[in-house]
């Protein structure tokens, strides 16, 4: 890939992505597999004005490795360096870029139940100090390509073929044109229409339907407004957290919602693959899931804690997306979620309640704001499927038809 393309992605990740200010130290997260783009990166924030870049290099194999031959007693653990370490950043505040290239099977194989029981251990420590931050700092999730992911993707091309393709298909969705940061300009303008639309209307629920046998009701909160694209900071930083993105999302009311939906998309967890699942929902809790591949993992998914098997965002995406359109089947759910409407377990945003500032968190929580540890996205989207808004007053307006917008 030419390095003039890959410079303009990275600019894009740090100034428009992550926002950087002047002043701002700058954490970023990343796997070993393309260290010429994270020099490019940590490069286009300074020039940005970051006054500090730190790398944390990330292997899979490696944590493969600690998985199995650590004890779990061990791998619950949170050293106090690392507890050092979050105080410091909920002190500072820095902006947080996340380049994943996971090879979506880097965990097959694993002891589920041991890594699970240890991630709910750790994340008991670390949430209170993740909680001190929220809303607070610019982050974004990006993405470039990695061996494994790549061949994943085009099985069929050589590797270094793959990691090309993977790339231009990267690329591509995240809108890296001759002018990226005009298209994302135009693009957040776009989705702030749509969710102005949708605000307008005062929406008490939404029934989605689909032949596939999605049939299923969910309840927003009177305080829910629908939110995409780039977002702010309480101290007023405009960011976009995820490159690419399509949807336009919302949280809804714990404890309220009904019937059953199908996937229509694997879903990526922890390395392993969940596909051709259902999940049913009672009281806003999801009681019974079943899947042809990967259903023990969704189990443990919806175990993690006692929010994780509630909802915590409903998000509209067309099913004429450009990553859907594409044809390609990404195996990572920052790419296939805005391939299609989606849903999530677990944490609820914050953000999508009207005037959140005014709010404690616990306040956020008794209006009906999931918390869990987790928030996994899973794709529902087809193309027939309908949702109709019932609004405050009683009306019934369509939000989607045949898996487009209705408006």
């Amino acid at each position: 890939m030419k390095k003039s393309i890959l410079k303009k992605y990275a600019h894009l990740i740090a100034c428009v992505g992550a926002r950087v200010q002047k002043g701002q130290e700058v954490f970023i997260s990343a796997e070993l597999d393309q260290p010429e783009f994270v020099r490019m990166v940590a490069e286009e924030c300074y020039r940005a004005g970051a006054s500090k870049v730190t790398v944390d290099w990330h292997d899979q194999a490696l944590d493969r490795l600690h998985i199995r031959h650590r004890s779990l007693k061990t791998l619950s653990t949170v050293p106090s360096y690392e507890l050092e370490r979050w105080k410091y950043q909920a002190e500072v505040l820095p902006c947080k870029i996340y380049l994943i290239s996971d090879d979506p099977d880097g965990l097959a194989g694993v002891n589920i139940k041991k890594m699970t029981l240890s991630q709910q251990a750790k994340m008991k420590i670390i949430k209170p100090i993740r909680d001190q931050m929220e809303d607070k700092y610019q982050w974004c999730i990006a993405a470039v390509p990695g061996v494994a992911w790549a061949k994943k993707v085009f099985p069929h091309l050589s590797k270094s073929r793959a990691v090309e393709a993977l790339w231009e298909a990267i690329l591509t969705a995240s809108r890296v044109t001759d002018d990226p940061v005009a298209a994302w300009d135009r693009h957040n303008a776009d989705l702030k229409a749509r969710c102005d639309y949708l605000n307008g209307l005062g929406i008490k629920e939404l029934h989605y339907t689909a032949k596939n046998g999605t049939d299923f009701r969910v309840r927003l909160m009177d305080e829910s407004i629908f939110e995409a694209g780039g977002e702010y900071t309480l101290g007023g930083n405009f960011f976009n957290p995820n490159i690419p993105s399509e949807e336009v999302f919302t949280s809804p009311k714990r404890g309220e919602a009904e019937g059953i939906v199908y996937s229509s998309r694997p879903l990526s967890y922890n390395g392993k693959l969940i596909d051709n699942f259902s999940i049913r929902f009672e009281d806003g809790r999801a009681v019974e899931v079943h899947a042809e591949t990967g259903e023990d993992l969704l189990k443990e998914m919806i175990a993690m804690d006692e929010g994780a098997s509630y909802l915590g965002e409903c998000a509209l995406v067309p099913y004429t997306s450009p990553i859907r359109e594409s044809g390609i089947l990404f195996y990572n759910t920052l790419f296939d979620e805005n391939a299609a409407c989606h849903l999530a377990l677990g944490r609820g945003f914050g953000t999508c309640i009207r005037d959140f500032t005014k709010y404690t968190q616990d306040e956020m929580r008794e209006m009906g704001l999931n918390d869990s540890v987790i928030h996994e996205d899973f794709m529902i989207g087809t193309p027939d499927l309908s949702i109709t808004a019932t609004t405050r007053d009683g009306k019934e307006i369509a939000i989607f038809r045949d898996g487009e917008w209705a408006f």
